[in-house]
């Protein structure tokens, strides 16, 4: 009776409501997947351009020649190592310059957060922003990635907010016993900001890991091009030229391109995605708290 109750009370409202959840979610799930079938079939089932809802005949070719190629593979570690550094540093700057402007006694507090709106608002352009770049001496060099986005308005703004809901006892009692104002940061506001951190060092880590527009603009030599510069290369510009001569060399048989460019797509997305499920709920976290109680 309980089970026939509960049917009845489900309305048009909630039926409508889950079949439109359904098709969203298979829109969203389908691209991916449908890029996973075909990097994981056949070079020859691939090639024909048909859909597929399981691998036809299951290879490994593509992903064969994707590790195999010393381009990608220093492509995959320069992301990496971007990664890493840049939301490390990322996190470091924003949260010191966060903890100082959370302070209201801070001289000329109103102004810097004026500027700082400015910046979040209007851009110079492309072409100041490659002049600047020029004259700093970071054009074709590896801290074009780390040093421009070390500070974003944004983030500094969840950061205060999150900063304001530590008491402000804890800090007046650090001070008492001759903490200095790092090592209230260091010592008592950071380690009680996991949760903000871990959501801004998830903001900072998909974007970098995701960046293929600054490899484009300020990069030349293939030895610090990221992954998705060069992802970005083989999609667009269809350069694989060098990979398919390698299949050629390995297996004898020269593999579609579609083939070689679904396999780089896994290559280059699969990293975030099986990282994003740990710290989610920390993201959750954060973010609820920094909206709520800021």
């Amino acid at each position: 009776m309980d089970r026939r109750r509960r049917f009845r009370r489900i309305g048009g409202f909630e039926i409508c409501n889950t079949l439109l959840m359904l098709a969203v979610c298979f829109l969203t799930l389908y691209p991916m997947w449908f890029v996973l079938i075909n990097s994981l079939n056949a070079p020859q089932q691939a090639s024909l351009g048909t859909i597929n809802w399981f691998p036809a005949e299951l290879s490994l070719a593509s992903y064969s020649v994707v590790f195999n190629d010393k381009t990608m593979m220093n492509g995959f570690y320069i992301t990496t190592l971007r990664t890493v550094i840049g939301t490390a540093v990322h996190v470091l700057f924003t949260a010191i310059v966060a903890y100082g402007m959370s302070k209201s006694n801070l001289i000329g507090r109103k102004l810097y957060l004026k500027i700082a709106l400015i910046t979040m608002l209007f851009s110079g352009g492309l072409i100041p922003s490659f002049i600047l770049m020029t004259k700093l001496g970071l054009y074709d060099n590896f801290w074009v990635f780390i040093i421009p986005s070390m500070y974003t308005f944004f983030n500094m703004v969840i950061f205060m907010s999150f900063f304001r809901t530590i008491p402000d006892s804890l800090e007046e009692s650090a001070k008492v016993d001759g903490a200095s104002d790092y090592g209230v940061l260091f010592r008592i506001v950071l380690p009680n900001s996991m949760a903000v951190i871990a959501t801004i060092s998830l903001f900072s880590a998909v974007y970098h890991w995701n960046d293929y527009y600054q490899g484009v603009i300020y990069i030349r030599s293939q030895d610090i091009l990221p992954l998705q510069t060069l992802l970005y290369k083989i999609i667009a510009e269809n350069s694989m030229s060098f990979m398919q001569q390698q299949a050629m060399a390995q297996f004898g048989a020269r593999l579609p391109g579609n083939s070689i460019k679904f396999a780089s797509m896994m290559v280059a997305t699969l990293p975030i995605l099986v990282f994003y499920p740990f710290i989610q709920r920390f993201l959750v976290k954060g973010v609820m708290i920094g909206a709520i109680k800021g």
